[in-house]
């Protein structure tokens, strides 16, 4: 999911009104912090160990555009991200966030942070209220480890299907893509990973409750690279059945969809925090 700062003279103001008010433990956009002073040094000395290792691990196993990480240092990301928990990128376990009243007008405001971004990876962090969605997008060229770290969500997600030469014909709009998830997920659970062509390289999240999702991306979104981000829109595979199609059972029809390029729904709305959790040392 491509994410963009605000602009202009009103985004050192905004950000300098965020920053207080998350160390004050107020809320912003419904994001409340409950962190005790006494306990913070403490936390933050154990805690920022894990994003820290997490760290090291990107800078090794993402070499660039163009590359995939060997299975090796997937299994290494993964089980590092595994256990991965709220604390280890400075959210408290009573943490507070998205209350009914800001979340019940209208279409839910998501919040992201970004943790940190160079040419070959950033770890972005995601805040979605209750019902809020990120919609169904790509990932051109990426290998993307997502962690849910609070709350519960669902996660639907596609990868595409080559065209063949056995006459079934494809219309014009529409592009045939195979379901790979269609479930809810609740944290602790274990990271999802999907890859350039593979493991759903399109997705969807909804939220089922108020959540936080840690999303590693290497390499991240560029549209200089040719890594801009498409939006989708999903339609049952019923909605176009190719001209002679009889073989399919309604199981197999129920794993297809068409997909549909659009522009980027006017009603998602983000707005980027500054990151205070543990530091990230870049050695």
């Amino acid at each position: 999911m491509k994410v963009e700062g605000s602009t202009g003279g009103e985004e050192g103001v905004t950000r300098k009104v965020q920053k207080r008010e998350l160390r004050n433990g107020e809320s912003h956009n419904g994001v409340k912090l409950r962190a005790k002073r006494r306990t913070r040094r403490r936390v933050q000395a154990v805690s920022s160990a894990g994003i820290q290792r997490l760290f090291m691990a990107c800078k090794k196993v993402f070499k660039g555009p163009g590359t995939v990480p060997e299975p090796a240092e997937v299994d290494m990301l993964q089980q590092l991200l595994d256990k991965m928990r709220p604390e280890d990128v400075g959210l408290s376990a009573d943490l507070v966030f998205f209350k009914s009243k800001s979340a019940s007008k209208g279409t839910p405001r998501i919040t992201y942070t970004t943790i940190y971004k160079c040419n070959n990876f950033s770890m972005v962090m995601f805040f979605l209220p209750p019902r809020a969605v990120i919609p169904l997008h790509n990932h051109p060229g990426m290998t993307v480890f997502s962690k849910l770290l609070l709350g519960s969500m669902h996660i639907k997600s596609y990868d595409w299907i080559e065209p063949t030469s056995n006459g079934l014909t494809q219309p014009d709009a529409l592009r045939l893509a195979k379901k790979v998830e269609d479930s809810d997920f609740t944290a602790p659970c274990d990271t999802s990973i999907l890859y350039p062509t593979t493991g759903g390289n399109m997705h969807t999240f909804t939220a089922i409750t108020a959540c936080a999702v840690l999303d590693v991306l290497g390499p991240p979104y560029s549209i200089e690279e040719d890594r801009d981000c498409t939006y989708y829109q999903d339609f049952p595979y019923l909605h176009h059945v190719p001209h002679g199609e009889t073989d399919l059972t309604a199981e197999q029809r129920d794993k297809l969809g068409w997909l549909q390029e659009i522009e980027m729904p006017k009603d998602l709305k983000m707005d980027g925090i500054e990151y205070l959790g543990p530091p990230i040392i870049d050695t």
